[in-house]
């Protein structure tokens, strides 16, 4: 049958390939539809570059910020962005067509979508970001072959084990904790800290998801284990946040030196797939030698679609971890299967909300 099956399709893709039969089907009312919408999908693949650049100058120049309280023309917003009229009116029929901003009478006003945008903490951060991920791709033959020294592997030595020192820490920890809010709160949308009397967050950054879990669970003390360069910026940060009592902070290098004791739950927030399977491997076993009977471990990262790949987790950031040159995007099920491994129980993978903020995978200790 399996073989019957793609025989089937070899035919058929075979037969979609023919430039007469796209003529045909473009006009038979049955199937005219959906060669139509498969045509459109198709060409957004062809012109998915060009459309992550106009985004780019679109938040460079803050556009969806100038236009958000007020619509305008063309020529007079120009001047403001430095480019005469012509070239700015190409530039905001881009936004239109993106979605970002609305034309109605000759006037520009930013949309739902684009103010949505620019209300999500840190994604004109990240998209400011990716122009080194796109000097990385200008030989995308290059990059897959594992050919090119990518720029994006010098973004981030001090996390990846390499010397980078506080200006490097400073740089990875401001574009992280931006977007960090909204992934905390899908996390603990996601779990219960119910139970929990000592939470640590290991690779905490500046103490972000610490601050949200704080306000979950009251009564639950709170440690950070992190770099010596970060752990700094995460005292400043609970302390003002009057977390300073509650909160412990460790400094040190999960590869190298031992986890605190005392934690009854551990949360691992976008770490693992900063690192590489052995890293991994050997950082979940030392979560599992500390944690008491009963104790639990929290997953959260942006993860792939396994069976089923999909934008975020299987383009974007399988690709963004491969120009990092250490990790690597996981699905929930490659995730639960290194936390089975390490000798953790009762699995959960949850369903996620938005995926491409991220996936939440936690499991337990056997008791």
């Amino acid at each position: 049958m399996a073989d019957r099956d793609a025989g089937l399709k070899g035919r058929l893709n075979r037969l979609a390939g023919r430039p007469g039969f796209q003529r045909l089907a473009a006009r038979l009312p049955f199937v005219r539809g959906h060669v139509r919408r498969e045509g459109e999908a198709i060409f957004d693949l062809v012109a998915g570059f060009v459309q992550s650049q106009a985004l780019a100058a679109l938040v460079e120049l803050r556009v969806l910020h100038l236009l958000r309280d007020g619509a305008e023309t063309a020529s007079a917003l120009a001047p403001r962005l430095g480019m005469e009229a012509g070239r700015a009116e190409i530039l905001l029929r881009a936004g239109v067509a993106m979605g970002l901003l609305d034309l109605r009478g000759g006037r520009y006003r930013t949309s739902l979508r684009g103010a949505a945008l620019i209300g999500v903490p840190g994604l004109e951060a990240m998209i400011s970001h990716h122009e080194v991920l796109y000097r990385d791709l200008a030989d995308p033959v290059a990059f897959f072959r594992g050919e090119t020294k990518t720029e994006l592997a010098g973004f981030w030595p001090y996390v990846l084990g390499g010397e980078g020192g506080a200006t490097e820490a400073a740089r990875y920890s401001a574009l992280m904790a931006e977007s960090q809010a909204m992934v905390a709160e899908e996390t603990l949308d996601a779990v219960s800290l119910r139970g929990v009397g000592r939470l640590m967050d290991v690779g905490g950054g500046t103490g972000v998801f610490l601050e949200h879990a704080a306000r979950r669970a009251r009564g639950m003390t709170l440690a950070l284990f992190d770099l010596p360069a970060v752990a700094e910026a995460a005292r400043v940060r609970l302390a003002a946040a009057g977390l300073g009592e509650r909160a412990a902070i460790h400094p040190g290098s999960f590869r190298d030196d031992p986890l605190p004791a005392g934690a009854d739950a551990i949360s691992l927030v976008r770490v693992l797939y900063d690192h590489d399977d052995a890293t991994v491997a050997a950082l979940l076993a030392k979560v599992r030698a500390l944690l008491p009977p009963g104790g639990r471990v929290i997953v959260s990262e942006p993860m792939t679609g396994g069976p089923r790949p999909n934008v975020s987790g299987d383009i974007y950031f399988a690709i963004y971890c491969l120009a990092m040159r250490t990790g690597r995007a996981r699905s929930a099920g490659e995730v639960a299967a290194f936390l089975e491994r390490a000798g953790f129980d009762q699995i959960t993978a949850h369903k996620p909300r938005r995926a491409f903020v991220t996936t939440v995978v936690e499991a337990r200790v056997p008791q």
